[in-house]
């Protein structure tokens, strides 16, 4: 199966300029963990409730002044659409991310997530990837990408 057959469109965005307290309002919302981050209709980065809560809260700043742009990441994991549902667990795995960007020429087209490949994937697979996005890496700096 394909991630763009898995995939929600139109998922809820940020842009770069908005403010760190309107991702946290959108991810409160939405009850979700993390956002693209678009200008132009083009995936510019990722911000997650872990950037909000190390880069902003616990910085100090002000979550009513701050833009995304101060604590996304730029280089967001992202997925082609055409690609196969096995590559985007694979990927949630090697990457620990739960939720993956699906782009197409920058532009960003979806988002899937952990919970539509288990709807596809037999529970004991499943279990195993989620069991390798959450647990630490050993040997590698863990990193706040979703």
């Amino acid at each position: 199966m394909k991630v763009r057959d898995l995939m929600t469109s139109d998922p809820a965005t940020v842009g770069p300029d908005d403010v760190v307290a309107q991702a946290a309002t959108l991810m409160k919302d939405e009850d979700c963990g993390s956002l693209p981050v678009v200008k132009d209709a083009k995936l510019v980065g990722i911000v997650t409730d872990r950037d909000i809560t190390v880069r902003s809260v616990a910085a100090g700043a002000d979550p009513k002044r701050q833009k995304i742009s101060e604590i996304m990441s730029a280089d967001p994991i992202t997925i082609a659409p055409d690609s196969e549902a096995d590559e985007a667990a694979r990927m949630m795995a090697e990457f620990q991310v739960r939720r993956l960007p699906v782009v197409e020429d920058g532009r960003l087209l979806g988002i899937v997530v952990t919970a539509q490949l288990a709807r596809r994937e037999s529970a004991g697979k499943m279990g195993s990837t989620i069991k390798e996005i959450s647990e630490p890496a050993s040997g590698r700096a863990s990193h706040a990408r979703g």
